[in-house]
């Protein structure tokens, strides 16, 4: 699965342009990043690309020493079902 990042916008998408799947997060202070949104079309779910976008989104974190937040309901799940392998990203 090609997974892109786009700062500028402040998402992480997959998918065709005109069908993109995203995980979409904001930055609210510094050393700080809020997963906010995660939507994936309605034809292509449950085939783990919301997964997959978490698992970039949380790397990216990592890589930029950062604390992950997690407004998203779906990232807060899949943080709290990931619990140990992402303990040293997650926030709090």
């Amino acid at each position: 699965m090609n997974i892109k990042h786009n700062a500028a916008d402040q998402e992480f998408t997959s998918g065709p342009a005109d069908d993109q799947a995203e995980l979409a997060y904001s930055l609210p202070t510094p050393g700080v990043i809020d997963f906010v949104h995660t939507f994936v079309p309605e034809d292509r779910r449950g085939q783990g690309e919301a997964d997959q976008l978490a698992r970039a989104g949380l790397a990216y974190a990592r890589q930029h020493h950062l604390k992950a937040r997690t407004s998203c309901e779906f990232m807060a799940a899949f943080a709290e079902q990931h619990q140990d392998e992402y303990q040293d990203v997650l926030e709090g």
